[in-house]
């Protein structure tokens, strides 16, 4: 039986079926639908939970809710669309975004249009993550020994002692061999989000509590909104690396990948709106337009629970760090390997990453703030990635009737994926211009 992996006519080389069999996303294909569904857990439900009760107290209730709804229903959506297109050419199988977008746009349009998008998503979550397990660790320390009982110690070396885990990690070959991080990294994205809620609501409304703009201008209280708009943007960003998650499901013409990952994302996001719309709403809810962009921040008591929610966003987005860097190592090493000619070996690949780790280390210590980098980057690149990408492919390759239900829905996930990506980055640059004016690195 000839399965979907490659065409039916194979005509690789050798040396290139070498090379696929060593790159990260195409060298194993043994995982089942749950698989599927705690990779896409531990690529959505990210740092970005922790900042909807901040999104929410700078759009107020009313738009927060609508925003939240339907970005959960667009980017299912959107991910469905992803799921089918993986195999849509019969004996042929889209393992990379960028292979999509060839099929949809050609073959240098397609690369122009998905890689530099893909690429600053994929980056950005990494320095974004850098940043949420530096804080992370940092506020654990704090809560178990704070001054004068202890020395502070400034954010920059808690980011580095979280980049130190992933020297080390990052040199797992693939994504199977990242099977049990990932496991573990979903099952603390529901814990913490679970005590994130449960806490907020325990706590109950602050005695002053004030539902009404956090900035006081109507150009401050505008600007602020968009950076909202970007940070909900982030949280529902785990669309860039769908494809490489799916091509890990063996596939055979009976048994198309895509029902085992279409199981898979249908627990994921229900996950996901366990995590998001209580986490959301219960922190707004307590503490309004005082709450921090980290949600666990602004929490204090009982101090023991919170210092273990903490621990458990270190541990899940050491896992989300990883899926998200995943697809760039297999980027890199395929242009080094088949553009540049270099041998597949160890010794590129350890060098590769190494280098990787270290540069996403040295921006988030030079830029570790938080809320700024999830709304800037939310807007820039996941927004079209997420929301209106999948859309104007589909459009492109199915080619739906005009005005029909398929191109009306197509369309409205395209304006607001639109409106995102123009008004987001406006926002979280203000955001982050505003936050660097305290900032020192070292002293």
């Amino acid at each position: 039986m000839t399965t979907h992996n490659q065409p039916q006519n194979d005509a690789r080389t050798a040396e290139e079926k070498a090379i696929d069999e060593w790159l990260p996303v195409t060298s194993e294909r043994k995982a089942t639908w749950w698989y599927s569904a705690f990779h896409n857990v531990t690529a959505m439900v990210g740092a970005g939970v922790l900042g909807l009760p901040y999104a929410m107290s700078e759009l107020g209730w009313g738009p927060g809710v609508t925003i939240m709804i339907l970005s959960w229903v667009i980017t299912l959506y959107t991910l469905w669309q992803m799921v089918e297109m993986h195999e849509m050419v019969p004996g042929k199988r889209f393992d990379r975004y960028h292979e999509l977008g060839q099929h949809a746009f050609g073959e240098k349009l397609g690369l122009w249009i998905v890689v530099p998008q893909q690429v600053v998503v994929e980056v950005s979550t990494c320095i974004v993550y850098m940043v949420t397990g530096g804080k992370s660790l940092k506020k654990f320390h704090d809560i178990v020994c704070p001054p004068p009982k202890c020395q502070d110690i400034r954010l920059t070396f808690f980011i580095m002692i979280f980049a130190s885990v992933h020297f080390v990690i990052s040199h797992l070959p693939n994504f199977h061999s990242l099977s049990l991080i990932s496991l573990s990294a979903a099952v603390m994205s529901l814990s913490y989000s679970t005590i994130a809620w449960v806490a907020s609501v325990t706590k109950g409304q602050e005695a002053d509590v004030n539902y009404g703009p956090r900035e006081t201008s109507t150009t401050a209280i505008t600007l602020s909104s968009f950076n909202a708009l970007g940070d909900v943007a982030f949280a529902f960003a785990g669309h860039n690396v769908v494809l490489e998650i799916q091509a890990t499901i063996p596939s055979t013409p009976d048994k198309p990948s895509k029902k085992p990952m279409w199981r898979g994302v249908i627990l994921a996001y229900l996950v996901v709106a366990l995590c998001y719309f209580p986490v959301a709403f219960s922190g707004y809810y307590s503490f309004g337009n005082k709450v921090d962009d980290n949600i666990l921040v602004t929490l204090q008591k009982p101090s023991w629970l919170i210092a273990t929610a903490n621990m458990f966003v270190v541990v899940h987005v050491i896992g989300s760090y990883q899926v998200y860097a995943m697809p760039v190592f297999d980027m890199l090493e395929t242009f080094l390997v088949k553009k540049l000619r270099f041998k597949p070996s160890t010794v590129l690949r350890f060098t590769t990453r190494t280098i990787y780790v270290a540069v996403t280390m040295f921006i988030a210590i030079a830029v570790p703030f938080f809320g700024g980098l999830m709304g800037f980057f939310g807007g820039l690149a996941l927004a079209p990635t997420t929301y209106y990408l999948p859309c104007i492919m589909w459009l492109v390759l199915y080619k739906p009737k005009r005005f029909g239900l398929s191109w009306c829905a197509n369309w409205v996930c395209i304006v607001v994926g639109i409106v995102l990506m123009i008004l987001a980055p406006i926002g979280g640059l203000r955001s982050i211009i505003l936050s660097a004016k305290n900032y020192k690195m070292f002293s």
